[in-house]
């Protein structure tokens, strides 16, 4: 006999959430164990045509012939004599690296390995890309587009523009700086043309895995134009989220211009709203962050002083425009010609 089980939206939403969150936690240190593994046989094949002094030139017939008996072996792994070298440059590039960096490259797949190899020269940066691949899961395609775009060097000059330490408490404070960024790479979407914000909105609602990996760990989606009611009249947030750390609603508007002051206002308003019906009694008060195409520090600042809701303003990064996206790959598919050569 079935037992039909009354349960609330809401809480069902949360419960289905965390499963899926489970799952693909699962699925990922799968994977990760996967590569490690492949990895660590790249690894070690590396080390030994680096410790025979084997190098390309005078070695190359050594392993032209180590190429062919071992695909006998293992026809199923790419041992080309090219990959071959290339095992030797990863050992080389990393063998002195800190165990943090070989960690982190060791769990990557190898094409993704190739890239960071072939496209960087400084260890910080590849520590900063591989960092942010396993965290977002990133594709070798959506790797390659945040190293065409410099994030690295983007993320350096970063300056945090928020109200956080003035409105929040201290511990809540400094997590908040942690969870939210300064820019957004929105990649993911494939936009290459002028979109309007609600167009933004909806390819964000396609794929909200992909927007909610880029926001980082911890966060729940809970809906889009998200209603909110007082004195008659009706409000909506574009984007609604709950942050399992910080225990907090956190509500994201959308403009594709350059920001605003006005904006704060009505971000103002919303958490406003949200703390006064929709915070639950032990969770933390209401976090907005304004995401927009361009901002300038001064004006964040000034715009958020006085204000005593805890607001974030952050830029967004699309794709690269049509013309240079199409530089970039004739670019890439000559070099890998030249490659192949």
């Amino acid at each position: 006999m079935s037992k039909e089980l009354h349960i609330h939206t809401a809480e069902y939403s949360d419960i289905l959430q965390q499963a899926v969150q489970e799952i693909r936690t699962a699925r990922i240190v799968v994977a990760k164990q996967i590569n490690s593994s492949i990895q660590l046989s790249y690894w070690n094949l590396g080390k030994l045509l680096f410790d025979k002094q084997l190098e390309e030139g005078y070695g190359s017939g050594v392993v032209n012939q180590l190429s062919i008996d071992l695909k006998k072996e293992f026809p199923d792994m790419g041992l080309s004599p090219r990959n071959l070298w290339d095992m030797k440059r990863f050992y080389e590039r990393y063998r002195l690296a800190d165990s943090k960096l070989r960690q982190a490259v060791a769990v990557l797949p190898w094409g993704h390995n190739l890239l960071l190899i072939n496209k960087l020269q400084s260890l910080e940066a590849v520590s900063f890309y591989a960092t942010q691949t396993i965290e977002k899961g990133w594709s070798r395609e959506l790797l390659l587009n945040a190293i065409k775009m410099d994030s690295f060097s983007q993320m350096q000059k970063q300056i945090k523009s928020h109200n956080f330490s003035e409105t929040l408490p201290a511990l809540n404070a400094d997590y908040a700086n942690e969870v939210f960024k300064d820019t957004y790479n929105l990649g993911f979407l494939s936009i290459t043309e002028p979109v309007k914000e609600l167009e933004l909105e909806k390819r964000l609602i396609e794929k909200i895995k992909s927007f909610v990996l880029e926001l980082g760990k911890g966060f729940s989606f809970i809906g889009n134009q998200h209603r909110l009611e007082y004195n008659g009249k009706e409000y909506f947030v574009d984007m609604l989220f709950f942050h399992r750390g910080l225990r907090s609603l956190v509500a994201i508007e959308l403009k594709i211009g350059s920001f605003k002051a006005e904006y704060v206002g009505k971000m103002n308003l919303y958490l406003s709203l949200l703390d006064k019906f929709e915070k639950g009694e032990s969770e933390s008060q209401s976090i907005g962050i304004i995401l927009c195409a361009d901002k300038d520090h001064l004006d964040v600042e000034i715009a958020l002083q006085d204000i005593n809701k805890p607001i974030g303003v952050a830029e967004y990064q699309l794709l690269l425009p049509k013309d240079k996206l199409q530089n970039l790959l004739i670019a890439e598919i000559k070099k890998s010609e030249e490659i192949n050569e």
